[in-house]
């Protein structure tokens, strides 16, 4: 985490999975709370979990900045969105491949950051799913017309061969593991995936 800091990452990305909303097991509050005692950057906690309601609480003590629901998983949606605001956290919204931008019109100025997953969640390294430009720029055109400022994240299959595209359709948060990660060199793919990507937004 240091590593990829010192590259230039500005956001911790926490991946949380129960084994049961996703097929795998990972991370939980007692890991974020050692995570916060390590960082000052934010912690932006991704909630692949059933009934997230249950365990926000404890995000919010562990110390996360950002708590991200999955549309899929939330039977009361806006409720969960307020509960994590309520608990001082900033409030996001996911989205899984097959589900549509437009089922989360109504809840879009409640949150922070609309997550697009451009793979299948549960497992890193998988291949980019391209349809998920077309999420990315209908959020955009959404933002737009309903004069919000709520950031576009996107998480899965964000590498080298990628990040132009995804850039360029309009994401502002990139979620990176394998990329980073993967080959032993977190600091120096760091920088260059985002040297890539601030090349790809011009600036």
């Amino acid at each position: 985490m240091a590593a990829a800091e010192r590259g230039g990452g500005t956001v911790i990305h926490v991946d949380v999975m129960d084994g049961h909303f996703v097929p795998n097991i990972t991370l939980g509050p007692p890991v974020v709370k050692s995570l916060r005692k390590a960082t000052k950057l934010p912690l932006d906690c991704h909630l692949m979990i059933e009934n997230p309601d249950e365990y926000i609480p404890a995000f919010a003590q562990a110390g996360a900045n950002w708590v991200s629901v999955h549309y899929e998983a939330c039977r009361h949606l806006h409720r969960t969105l307020t509960h994590i605001a309520d608990h001082g956290m900033k409030p996001g919204v996911v989205l899984n491949p097959a589900t549509r931008v437009n089922l989360i019109v109504d809840i879009l100025p409640m949150v922070h950051h609309v997550l697009i997953m451009s793979v299948n969640p549960g497992f890193g390294g998988q291949q980019f799913i391209e349809f998920s430009l077309d999420k990315i720029r209908h959020l955009v055109d959404l933002r737009h017309e309903l004069g919000l400022a709520f950031k576009i994240e996107v998480d899965g299959g964000v590498a080298h061969d990628t990040v132009e595209r995804v850039v360029q359709a309009g994401a502002e948060l990139l979620v990176a593991g394998n990329a980073v990660f993967g080959a032993g060199r977190p600091e120096e793919d760091a920088r260059a995936l985002l040297a890539a990507a601030r090349k790809a937004a011009g600036s």
